[in-house]
């Protein structure tokens, strides 16, 4: 927005004519609206030298250099421009925005304040104060912020985007859809826009109207970053894994150190069935070289081996999710004596089960929407003596914190089935069935702590309902089921289940997953399985259900549970057997291919672990053909995990304690980890 010149405002003596000014200020303005900026440059560089206290000359100037990105020169003209005129709120908003281009927030705050202070009604100035404050990690702020400049502009694009950006990060996805849809109403032409609201819909159970959007903004700009990443993960959640990882590479090309896109490669890679574990570690390797600091920050943690440990646990899962589930037995039975709980929860959403992990907790922080630089402080205030990563390279992770050394002992567990590339991730703890010793520790930038005969600790639902028998016995149709993750579902997955149904006549197969209740995925899915001559009426595909409880109670029309491979189920598998239901699980070579064999062998059922494809055939027809015997297993396999490793609490507490206490002490030693 140029504005009218006055040459009469000022405070020194002007060197030329008044109307010679003026007629030199309004030729830059015109050059200066016509895109003629390096002609505009020179007449405002003649009027400041004509003219030194022209409050038009310096804003113009600044104005200028600021479109053209010289944001040190733009804050310089504009700082200038305010000391001849104290009382322009435009040249204090502008000033703002150059020092938030600089990344100087908290003075970009200030003179954007005084900006609404002095002009309320200047709506521009509340919006961009809502990024300086967002930039500040001040959310509340920023929201009411983004709030008061759609109260006095309801149609302003810019603030419903901005807001539903902000949204997402503190409210959740679901929270945000709105905004963005108002957006595109009024900007249809903004391709950001409507990559935000497609990333808010993928995110929110919408995947077709989601590529929809994405399809809009890569029809223009292909290269587009938001777009292929959140068309990858609508990809990756829909079964067509090979191109999400291909629409992640494309981001890679153009930005090797996008983060979003590297971790969601390298999580999407695990889901396919042709990647050898070199191929993954390398993959990995690179993350970590991308994301190295170069220069390691030394902690200042008192080095006393057997002094109560603040132990620190950042992840987006503290809610109700699988990984809380795992933790939560073991803080409940942690030594307190020995060890300071605290709690950093990185997701929008605070449940039921977030409180009960609060509970157990010195220290909870909600890190909900704050900066990278925000977290850091924050924890490095708390000074942990130790710190957990529950994410790996799931989404809303951290790694490049860790990358910065937040505690001198860094621990990856639960969340991510391998290595996180990061040198500075000194421990990653694992068991000797999920990771073989000897064996996996090449493939590994942590050093591996088999802390216990099996990695898990599992919780059930006290809404789980009692075991049902399973449908067989009453002489219907062998049911076998699955209800892993869809993306786990590859063709050789599918191939090997396909022959299972073969060998078992009229066997049905029931399969229950984000995105199944699709009609497209769904339709896409049962014409592969036909492809493998299974008719598609012997497969049913169940969507998500509203609660723990349905969804156990599901249970109880599947005869045996199929895992999937080469990526395995972990919470499936546990909820399978504590409803009564064997499951045939596949042992490969790396720890996401494993876990069903570490849970199966704590509970004492290693018979239903296969060593080959064949052998995985075998094991799922002999069941099959024993339906007495079924019948036997679903009254006995609850008891089974509950006298199992999994379920004794105290005793896998003890050890993962036990486990902390020695990786302090190593380092204690002489302050490195040694890694062989």
């Amino acid at each position: 927005m140029l504005e009218p010149v006055d040459p009469g405002r000022g405070d020194r003596p002007l060197t030329v004519h008044p109307a010679k000014l003026q007629s030199l200020l309004q030729e830059a303005v015109s050059y200066h609206r016509g895109g003629r900026l390096a002609d505009a440059e020179k007449l405002y560089a003649r009027a400041r030298a004509a003219a030194p206290a022209s409050f038009d000359a310096l804003h113009l100037s600044g104005l200028l250099a600021h479109q053209q990105g010289r944001f040190t020169e733009a804050a310089g003209w504009l700082g200038k421009a305010i000391k001849v005129n104290p009382k322009s709120a435009l040249a204090e908003m502008r000033l703002g925005l150059a020092n938030s281009a600089l990344g100087n927030f908290e003075v970009a705050e200030r003179h954007l304040r005084s900006a609404v202070e002095s002009e309320p009604a200047l709506t521009e100035a509340w919006c961009h104060l809502g990024v300086a404050l967002r930039a500040l990690s001040r959310p509340a702020d920023a929201e009411a912020a983004y709030r008061q400049a759609l109260r006095l502009k309801p149609d302003y694009a810019e603030a419903h985007d901005r807001l539903g950006a902000l949204v997402s990060e503190t409210q959740g996805f679901a929270a945000s859809i709105p905004h963005f849809r108002r957006a595109v109403d009024l900007q249809p032409a903004s391709l950001n826009s409507w990559a935000n609201l497609g990333a808010a819909l993928a995110q929110s159970g919408e995947p077709g109207d989601a590529l929809v959007c994405f399809a809009r903004v890569l029809a223009e700009q292909p290269n587009h970053a938001l777009a292929l990443t959140g068309r990858a993960l609508v990809q990756q959640e829909s079964g067509n894994v090979a191109d999400a990882v291909e629409s992640y590479a494309a981001v890679l090309a153009m930005n090797p150190r996008h983060h979003e896109a590297r971790s969601g490669r390298l999580l999407a890679m695990h889901y396919l069935d042709d990647v050898s574990r070199e191929t993954l570690f390398a993959a990995h390797a690179e993350f970590g070289e991308a994301a190295s600091q170069r220069t390691t920050r030394h902690c200042e943690n008192s080095r006393d081996p057997a002094r109560r440990l603040r132990v620190a646990f950042l992840s987006p899962d503290l809610r109700a999710h699988s990984v809380a589930y795992f933790l939560e037995p073991l803080l409940a039975h942690l030594d307190r004596v020995g060890f300071e709980i605290f709690l950093y929860h990185d997701h929008p959403k605070v449940d039921a089960m977030s409180e009960r992990l609060r509970a157990h907790a010195a220290m909870w922080r909600h890190f909900a929407g704050a900066s990278h630089d925000a977290v850091e402080s924050a924890i490095r205030a708390d000074a942990p003596d130790v710190l957990f990563d529950l994410a790996g390279h799931t989404g809303l992770n951290r790694l490049p914190l860790f990358a910065r050394r937040l505690a001198p002992i860094q621990i990856s567990y639960l969340g991510y089935p391998n290595t996180t590339g990061l040198r500075e991730m000194d421990f990653r703890f694992v068991d000797a069935i999920t990771d073989a010793v000897g064996e996996a520790d090449q493939f590994h930038s942590e050093k591996l702590v088999r802390f216990a005969p099996t990695a898990w600790s599992y919780v059930a639902p006290e809404s789980a309902p009692k075991v049902a028998p399973p449908p067989c016995l009453d002489g219907r149709p062998v049911t076998f089921g699955c209800f892993n993750n869809f993306s786990k579902i590859n063709h050789t997955t599918l191939r090997a289940w396909s022959k299972v149904m073969a060998m078992v006549p009229g066997s049905r197969l029931l399969l229950k997953g984000h995105g199944l209740a699709e009609p497209a995925i769904g339709a896409k899915l049962r014409a592969r399985f036909e492809a493998l001559g299974i008719a598609a009426d012997r497969v049913e595909l169940l969507g998500r259900t509203p609660g723990i409880a349905a969804h156990l109670a599901l249970y109880a029309r599947m005869d045996i549970a199929l895992d999937t491979f080469p990526y395995h189920g972990t919470t499936t598998t546990c909820e399978a057997l504590w409803m009564g239901r064997p499951v045939v699980t596949l042992r490969g070579d790396r720890h996401a291919s494993r876990v069903g064999a570490s849970l199966l062998t704590a509970v004492g059922r290693t018979e239903w672990i296969a060593k080959d494809w064949d052998d995985y055939g075998r094991i799922a027809t002999e069941l099959a053909r024993d339906p007495l015997c079924l019948a036997q297993q679903s009254t006995s396999l609850r008891a089974e995990v509950r006298g199992s490793a999994l379920m004794d609490h105290a005793g896998q507490a003890q050890r993962f304690g036990g486990a902390i206490r020695d990786c302090w002490t190593a380092w204690c030693a002489n302050g490195q980890i040694p890694r062989t």
